[in-house]
C-alpha cells in the first residue's frame, strides 16, 4: 500500500489512558509502527528511553514528544508512531511535524483544561 497525498486529517493521535501512564498512538498516510518512546520522571527530571525501527526516522519526533508529554502532565507516556507518504519533500516532512506537534499541543490543551 501506498499513499503519496499528505492530508492534515489524516493524521492522528489517539490516547489510552493506562493506569496512571498514558500511550499516545500517532499515525498518518500508511500506518505502521516506526518508533515507539517512553519517557518518565526520574528524581525530578524527565529520562526518555526510544526503540527505533531501522529505515525509519519517527523517533526523531516520537522522543521529542514523549518527553514533552511526560513533563506537561508529570506521568509516564509511550508514544508509538508510524507516518509513511511517499516521497515527500524537506518541506512535506517538516509539515508532518508540524502537523503532529499542533495534534500534541491540541491534546495538552485539552487535558489541562481537565485539571
Amino acid at each position: 500500500m501506498s499513499s503519496s497525498q499528505l492530508h492534515p486529517g489524516d493524521i492522528e493521535l489517539s490516547a489510552i489512558e493506562v493506569g496512571r501512564d498514558l500511550l499516545l498512538l500517532i499515525g498518518g498516510g500508511v500506518r505502521h509502527i516506526g518508533a515507539a518512546s517512553t519517557a518518565y520522571m526520574e528524581e525530578g527530571n524527565v529520562k526518555v528511553s526510544t526503540s527505533a525501527v531501522p529505515h525509519h526516522k519517527e523517533h526523531t519526533v516520537s522522543e521529542s514528544i514523549a518527553t514533552r508529554v511526560a513533563a506537561a502532565l508529570d506521568r509516564t507516556v509511550t508514544v508509538v508512531m508510524g507516518i509513511h507518504y511517499d516521497d515527500l519533500s524537506k518541506e512535506g516532512i517538516a509539515r508532518v511535524v508540524d502537523i503532529v506537534n499542533f495534534k500534541v499541543d491540541q491534546y495538552l490543551f485539552g487535558q489541562n483544561l481537565k485539571r
